[in-house]
């Protein structure tokens, strides 16, 4: 009863007020994965990636466009040729201009060229002497353009974009599994922060009752002088190991409320996990799911994609260009919009155009060069990134695997802690034990229980730290996907 009273009124002054919420690991997880700080960022850092490759996705669909000019008025004076009598004379001019066109284009990947549909309208007017209208429209047009020899950047962003949105999906996950990493850490500080101010309640109780004992014992000349010294001590360093406790706990508190967007002031208790169901990883499992999803490995598929694409345009570039529009359609001048689209005239366009380097002293092939040598160096960085994540999976798995049998070392020492620590009590309390024994049953008892809480901490970091290398669900054995 004397216990109670006093954890009573040590843990008032620390809660009064407070908001009361009692969290299991899981819980803890779902909430961070919903409001921490954290998590939203991972989330937006996915978002931008997901509409650039929606982005990407549409430029691969039909695109219309409308251009306008509604209005354009020009009066100034310029120099022009005199046909009649061979001179450059100076003329005003003034004028009214509007135009517009519709556009639909269509990429063609395969190729990197573009086909295009098009109509247009312009309309001129002309005052002063000569002052009349003219209208020239394009009723329809359909054309084809692309460089021939040139860089196919369509090629390209078909094989990349994909591969970056996969990066993408697979760097959400990843990250998440790391935000499930933190709350591990800050569930654990708090689990263990409540467990030392727990066994520091009890320790204050404990040393209170042995003190009063002691006294009792003192008068009856059962103990020295020595020894009742030392209960005192005892029971004044309880009470310091009490407000030290205290404060720890409520800066775990605080750590975990802030981390899960919770309110600051809200009083948490968490819930040890049980024990985990002893559960083999297979490695080769591990192994092959790292290589297939881990995304730092996705990066540098993408970074040797984009060398050997910029390679592929340093070589092209370095050779002569040529460049192909070719275009078939109808157009007509009429004083009237009504004659503009009257009896139009076909209108045909092929235009090839070269350019062809001469003499550059070396500057396309030294562009080459580098560009052949980055992607040398993007290869090997992909290849010793792959043995550092293979070494990374096989020592996590080794590590969780080992983690079980701790937890259940560490449970099984806490047992025995526990019932050498009430027997030690009983035997003293009779006075068949000393102080110094009691002392040491207590702190083992007290290191047992660290010991238990870490193991289970260590655990979870290490089955959270193979989730994030493989993405893949070992419970119910399945890759994780975005939900």
């Amino acid at each position: 009863m004397k216990k109670l009273l006093l954890s009573i009124l040590v843990l008032l002054p620390l809660f009064a007020g407070a908001q009361k919420v009692t969290l299991t690991l899981d819980r803890a997880i779902a909430m961070a994965n919903d409001s921490s700080l954290q998590a939203f960022r991972v989330k937006n850092m996915y978002l931008t990636q997901y509409w650039s490759y929606r982005s990407y996705r549409a430029a691969r669909l039909p695109s219309l466009s409308l251009n306008l000019t509604p209005a354009s008025y020009s009066h100034s004076i310029s120099k022009r040729y005199n046909s009649v009598d061979n001179v450059d004379i100076f003329m005003s001019q003034h004028s009214y201009s509007a135009d517009g066109s519709l556009q639909i284009s269509q990429n063609f990947d395969p190729l990197g060229g573009t086909f295009y549909l098009e109509t247009g309208l312009q309309y001129m007017r002309n005052f002063g002497d000569n002052a009349g209208n003219q209208f020239s429209s394009v009723p329809v047009r359909i054309g084809y353009s692309q460089s021939l020899i040139g860089f196919n950047q369509f090629k390209w962003d078909k094989k990349i974009e994909p591969l970056k949105f996969e990066k993408a999906k697979n760097e959400l996950i990843f990250n998440m599994q790391g935000v499930a990493e933190s709350v591990v850490n800050y569930y654990f500080a708090l689990a263990l922060a409540q467990e030392e101010y727990r066994l520091a309640l009890d320790n204050l109780a404990s040393c209170d009752t042995l003190y009063t004992i002691g006294e009792r014992r003192y008068k009856i000349l059962q103990i020295s002088d020595a020894d009742l010294l030392t209960l005192k001590l005892d029971k004044v360093n309880a009470g310091n190991t009490l407000e030290n406790a205290r404060m720890t706990l409520k800066r775990a508190m605080f750590s975990l409320a802030t981390f899960l967007g919770m309110d600051q002031n809200s009083e948490i208790s968490v819930k040890i996990p049980a024990a985990p169901m002893a559960k083999e990883i297979p490695l080769d499992i591990a192994l092959a799911e790292a290589k297939r999803h881990n995304p730092d490995l996705l990066q540098h598929r993408q970074n040797i994609l984009e060398a050997r694409r910029d390679l592929n345009r340093t070589s092209v570039e370095s050779r002569f260009n040529a460049n192909l529009n070719a275009s078939v359609g109808f157009n007509q001048v009429a004083t009237s919009l009504s004659k503009a689209y009257k009896d139009p005239s076909r209108q045909e366009l092929v235009q090839l155009s070269l350019s062809i380097p001469l003499v550059d002293w070396g500057v396309r092939k030294g562009k080459v060069n580098m560009a052949r040598n980055n992607l040398n160096v993007v290869e090997i960085a992909a290849r010793q990134q792959e043995l550092t994540i293979e070494e990374d999976v096989v020592m996590t798995v080794s590590d969780f695997n080992i983690q079980q049998q701790l937890v259940e070392s560490a449970l099984e020492a806490l047992d025995l802690a526990d019932m050498a620590y009430d027997r030690t009590m009983k035997r003293f309390i009779i006075g068949k034990a000393d102080i110094n024994s009691l002392t040491l049953s207590q702190n083992r008892q007290q290191s047992a229980n660290t010991n238990y809480i870490r193991a289970l901490q260590n655990y979870w970091l290490s089955y959270f730290k193979l989730r994030k290398l493989t993405l893949y669900d070992f419970e119910n054995m399945r890759s994780l996907d975005i939900e």
